[in-house]
């Protein structure tokens, strides 16, 4: 059974590419993400305030695009981006961390 996952492409107010991601990503909807990261090319804001849950196959999913990613996480997903080094290869804001 695939894990419910919501991915809206939009632009954002400076008109920058921005992926909306709410729900849980991992091994049975990793492959729906890993194609709404390659639709585009250049650089991409991922707005991942609204994902409960991160495993490693959607980390392995953002590591292949990590170079033109910015991701805005919480303070829930930021440890794990942390310990993974993913933060040392995409730019991570997390607007709630201290």
């Amino acid at each position: 059974m695939t894990t419910p996952l919501t991915l809206t492409p939009e632009r954002g107010p400076d008109g920058a590419a921005r992926l909306t991601v709410r729900g849980e990503i991992d091994m049975s909807n990793a492959g729906s993400l890993a194609e709404a990261l390659a639709a585009g090319s250049g650089p991409l804001v991922v707005d991942l305030t609204g994902v409960e849950y991160l495993d490693s196959a959607g980390l392995s999913v953002l590591f292949a695009h990590a170079d033109r990613l910015e991701l805005i996480v919480t303070p829930l997903l930021e440890p794990v981006l942390t310990v993974s080094g993913l933060v040392g290869l995409a730019t991570v804001r997390c607007p709630g961390c201290a």
